[in-house]
């Protein structure tokens, strides 16, 4: 079949397909921290800002219940992802492999349980979070300027990502009060700065997928 099925909207088939991608790559990004002038950040925000972009554009798409199913969907590639990881990880490496190349790949995808519950439980809650706060801002007089409810959204929900990701996977570990003052300074700042663009181009190429117009 090389078109979705009757009913289902290109746009929404798009965006689907396109959000279980970030929800899988989106940790693997997360063993990097970049500097982004005095910011300091990991880069897995990249992909998790695209989550945001993606289920608030399905949102103004499609309506709130459809965003949130979205994001409930998403739990499965999430899950799945974690598990073959950890899969991998128990697997004897071929005799072949270079030591360096194992080493770097055990450090890179290794983790410890709490940091995988602190990702699964921090993706829920935030992206939930998001759809919620953007559907419901729209419904208030003043309030629909798309680029506002977008940013608005996406930094509370990224403030929240990180204080639960963070506390759950580091609390008792070493002090997190630093380190969650500059992630969610950073996390804000991008969000700001990135997603008032980014959620015009993803709800004009939605509606330009599914040959609709906005609403006056």
């Amino acid at each position: 079949m090389d078109k979705p099925a009757p009913g289902l909207p290109k746009s929404l088939f798009a965006f689907a397909i396109f959000y279980g991608g970030m929800v899988c790559i989106a940790g693997v990004l997360g063993n990097k921290q970049v500097a982004l002038g005095p910011l300091a950040v990991e880069a897995g925000i990249f992909a998790f800002l695209l989550l945001v972009v993606t289920s608030s554009a399905v949102a103004e798409l499609h309506g709130r219940a459809i965003a949130t199913r979205l994001v409930q969907i998403g739990f499965v590639p999430l899950i799945v992802s974690l598990l073959l990881s950890l899969l991998v990880l128990a697997l004897p490496a071929s005799a072949s492999m270079e030591p360096a190349r194992i080493g770097a790949f055990t450090l890179m995808m290794g983790a410890t349980p709490r940091i995988w519950l602190g990702g699964i439980v921090a993706y829920g809650v935030s992206q939930t979070l998001n759809v919620f706060i953007f559907s419901r801002l729209k419904g208030h007089e003043g309030s629909r300027l798309l680029w506002l409810r977008a940013a608005v959204a996406s930094a509370t929900s990224q403030v929240i990502d990180t204080l639960l990701f963070v506390t759950i996977a580091f609390w008792g570990v070493f002090p997190i009060g630093e380190l969650l003052v500059g992630q969610m300074l950073a996390k804000v700042t991008l969000s700001a700065v990135l997603v008032p663009p980014l959620i015009y181009l993803f709800v004009g190429f939605g509606r330009k997928l599914d040959g609709t117009t906005p609403h006056a």
